[in-house]
């Protein structure tokens, strides 16, 4: 990959990266804020459980998404960014505009998906 691409990538992650970490950090702050809260009544102590189960989980996913942003910023300066990490082959660089911290080829991405590849945390 051409470095004027490969820079071109590293900022929409490092963008992407910010945006991330700014939103954990909201929903660190709505969570804290719904604890504080004090329900009256046994409806609103539901409510407010709800709210911060959603938000835990919101957190995990952004927190997931913010490891795949961060191990694809640390595979651009390894020079392995564009590769898929399980085969080695190029990925489609489509598939990379529209998902540039995707680690897999499509084809391994639907074996992962088909439990017939290993998922890998790199």
């Amino acid at each position: 990959m051409d470095k004027k691409k490969l820079e071109v990538f590293k900022k929409r992650l490092e963008e992407r990266q910010r945006e991330l970490r700014q939103t954990m950090t909201r929903t660190a702050q709505d969570g804290r804020e719904a604890d504080v809260e004090s329900a009256q009544d046994i409806a609103d102590r539901a409510a407010n459980s709800y709210n911060k189960e959603f938000l835990f989980h919101q957190s995990n996913n952004e927190r997931q998404l913010l490891q795949m942003v961060d191990s694809a910023l640390d595979r651009i300066r390894e020079g392995s960014f564009g590769q898929c990490i399980s085969c080695g082959a190029e990925i489609n660089p489509k598939r990379l505009e529209a998902v540039p911290w995707t680690r897999f080829c499509i084809a391994c991405q639907e074996k992962m998906e088909k439990g017939i590849l290993e998922h890998s945390s790199t």
